[in-house]
Parts: structure tokens; sequence; C-alpha cells
């Protein structure tokens, strides 16, 4: 190595992901770097073979995997806020146990390109979504560069920024969103912490025009799996905590509104959900 500061912490926090952590620590270990970096795995107390799988990864690379077991299942909330506060790189990439990387240098070039462009927060790249065969459900074969701003996650752009393409820089402003109250309330946790690290540090996120890993959907899958109706509600209840909890301009205002008629009046209405859409259009008239 060429660089001898740690210089990134793959955080991976895993539950009952037995039959696909190794495919998950693999991809940690097939990475080419000129750099020092950790792998940090949060094991929320699963019940399956998740452990025993990992045991071989534990032996083999001591000094290089640390594994963080909490002795009852916290959620996956509290599993991150724990895993990343043994984290100790001046990066840290995100992969969930049940998704993957592709490319052998993904942390590389993540790293590279925050290096030298100061006015990011976070660098993703496109994924590969896959079902628990590994059969192709969506891949974007002519990828191109994104850039996001706050606003722009804000009006629900975020294609492409899966939680396993994430590398952020690791500084106190982003970690600031697990003192807040409501964080504990979301449901798409990945959501939250890219609209905190925008908003809080007024940089951007940069999507890497790359396909260098894989999101499985899966039948234990905390999302993607999911009930659709269960799903579009969740997306609501975090809609109302985005509104009430971040700051925006008028302007942003009148486009949240439209995007909640776009998107979630008409569900709400056909559920019966009266009360609740008043409630949502009066904060954002």
């Amino acid at each position: 190595m060429s660089n001898p500061e740690l210089l990134v912490s793959v955080c991976c926090i895993t539950y009952n992901h037995g039959r696909f952590i190794a495919q998950a620590m693999e991809s940690f270990l097939m990475q080419e770097t000129d750099f020092q970096f950790e792998i940090v795995i949060g094991n929320d107390s699963s019940t399956d073979e998740t452990l025993e799988v990992l045991d071989p990864f534990l032996k083999k690379y001591p000094g290089k995997i640390k594994l963080i077991s909490t002795e009852k299942n916290v959620g996956s909330h509290h599993n991150l806020i724990n895993t990343l506060a043994q984290c100790k790189g001046k990066y840290i990439a995100l992969c969930e146990g049940d998704d993957y990387w592709t490319d052998p240098h993904k942390l590389q070039k993540q790293v590279d390109f925050l290096e030298n462009n100061p006015d990011y927060i976070i660098c993703c790249h496109y994924t590969h979504v896959v079902d628990e065969d590994s059969n192709t459900i969506y891949v974007n074969h002519n990828p191109v560069p994104l850039i996001y701003t706050y606003h722009d996650l804000l009006a629900g752009k975020q294609e492409e920024t899966k939680t396993a393409t994430l590398l952020y820089r690791n500084v106190a402003e982003v970690h600031e969103l697990f003192d807040r109250a409501w964080f504990f309330n979301c449901h798409a946790g990945d959501k939250m912490f890219k609209l905190f690290a925008t908003h809080h540090t007024g940089r951007k996120i940069y999507v890497l025009p790359e396909v260098m890993s894989c999101y499985r959907n899966h039948s234990g899958g905390v999302w993607s799996m999911i009930n659709t109706n269960v799903r579009k509600e969740k997306m609501i209840s975090d809609f109302n905590i985005i509104i009430k909890n971040f700051t925006y301009p008028a302007l942003q205002k009148k486009k949240l509104l439209l995007l909640y008629v776009k998107r979630y009046l008409l569900f709400e209405l056909r559920r019966m959900q009266v009360r609740k859409a008043y409630d949502t259009v009066k904060y954002l008239l």
C-alpha cells in the first residue's frame, strides 16, 4: 500500500443475511486500493447462519474485519448508528449484508472523486438490481453522470443512489442526523441520510456513470418486497417527516405540494384518509 492511512471504513449492517453475506464480504475484500480500508460489520442478533458464515472471514482477516454484535435485536436504525460509531475512516462506504459490489476498483474511484472534488459530500454510482436467484430486474446500460443538490433530493430526485453505492465524508455534520428524534420514525433511512447530509453541509451528491454494485430484491428485504400499499403508506409518512423537519423556500414549498398531489393525494383519498390528506395539504399551503 502506498498510503498507510486508514482512508475508508466499509460499514455493513446485517440481519439474517446468511444466504447472501458471503458474497457481500467477498466483494469488499476484492477491492483494489492504494489506501488502507477496514470492514465493520453490525450484526443485529441474527437468528440464522449469518454468524457462522462470517466466522471464516473474521478468522482469516482479524486486523481488517471488525464485528459488532447486539445482544438483542435493536432494528436497522440503531444497528447502523452503533456500527458507524466504530468506523474510523476518513470516508465511509455503506453496503447492507444482502447486497454486494461488482467492481474491484469501486472504492478507489469514489475516493479519488471525493479527494478531488470538495464540493461533494457523497459519491454514488449505478446499480444492477437482481432477485434472490441473481436474475436481472433492472440495469441501466447507458449510465451518465448525475448531480443532486439538496433541493433536487427534496423534490424526490435520487435515482441511482441506493445504499450500496454510497461513499461519504465521515464528518460530524452528517452524523448529527442521529440526534434527531424524528429519524427513528422514518422508514427510508437512506433517503433521510442523503437529505440531511446535503442540507447540513451545503454540498452535493455525484453519481459516477458506472454500474458497480448489485441491489437484491428478496422476500426478506425490509423494503423491496413489502406490500405495495404498505410501501406507499410508509412513503407518505416519510414525506410528512421531511416537510416538517427540513427547511425550504416558498417556491420549493409549492413544488412539494404539487409532488404530494401527484404522488400521494389520490391514494390517501381512496383509502378514506381524508384527515391525513387535509393536514398535509394545509401544512404546505
